[in-house]
């Protein structure tokens, strides 16, 4: 196996997709936000990325077996704008396979003729929030002003620490090779997967692109997260404070 690979699986056409991505990063928000849009549009999975950098793995489902990879689905919504939808159960493990995969992710989009990136994450407040803002970060003024007028916040030298993995370097490679892209963060604890914060990037999202979906299925894994975030309510005097270090952004 090559240590990136590719394996084609269906040929659709698009017209003027953007691509969203929605890996594994805090609060599971981009990979929960990715993962409904699948759930609630119709899509076709287009590929898979195999790679030597994700762990060394096979999911299991009905007792058949998937290699670690990550997948872009095709989604042609009634509604709003085409996308391709780049969602997995990993990111790589070192730095040269964050760097590989997401040169390999622009590759595939700009066989499509993706001109526009979106990059779906979560940004860690340290502590339990009712109000779900949605801040970002974008390589151009002009899409600064879009996502302003949706809502979006941008805050200065926030999030502290960076976008790293692979939401930061689909912004900084895509500036380098031409597309626009930018980077959505619900606001989350960090302390538990969060589908509230999935929800309200989706909103934002919604907004831009204009497609309809519904957020029963996201409601409802949130209604069964009370009981835990209750129980953090509890005991959050006596825990400790996570150390800036480990609220870095990852997505």
């Amino acid at each position: 196996m090559d240590e990136f690979e590719i394996e084609r699986i269906e040929e659709v056409s698009l017209t003027d997709p953007v691509l969203i991505e929605g890996l594994p990063g805090v609060g599971h928000v981009g990979k929960l936000a990715a993962e409904h849009l699948l759930e609630e549009l119709d899509s076709t999975l287009v590929c898979r990325v195999y790679s030597q950098h994700f762990p060394p793995q096979v999911t299991v489902e009905d007792g058949t077996t998937q290699l670690a990879s990550a997948e872009f689905h095709a989604v042609t919504p009634a509604d709003g704008q085409d996308m391709l939808v780049l969602t997995g159960d990993h990111q790589a493990q070192d730095n040269q396979g964050h760097y590989g995969l997401t040169d390999t992710f622009l590759d595939i989009v700009a066989n499509y003729d993706v001109e526009r990136v979106y990059a779906l994450g979560g940004v860690p407040t340290g502590e339990l929030i009712e109000e779900y803002d949605v801040l970002g970060a974008s390589t151009t003024e002009s899409l600064i002003e879009d996502l302003e007028a949706v809502g979006v916040e941008f805050r200065e030298n926030e999030p502290t620490g960076g976008i790293v993995g692979v939401s930061g370097l689909l912004l900084g490679l895509s500036k380098r090779r031409g597309f626009d892209a930018a980077c959505l963060m619900g606001e989350t604890s960090g302390y538990l997967v969060d589908p509230k914060s999935a929800q309200a990037v989706l909103e934002i999202l919604q907004e831009l692109l204009g497609f309809d979906v519904a957020y029963d299925a996201l409601e409802d894994r949130a209604d069964e997260m009370e009981e835990v975030v209750r129980k953090i309510q509890e005991m959050e005097q006596g825990t400790p404070t996570p150390s800036d270090e480990d609220l870095r952004y990852i997505g």
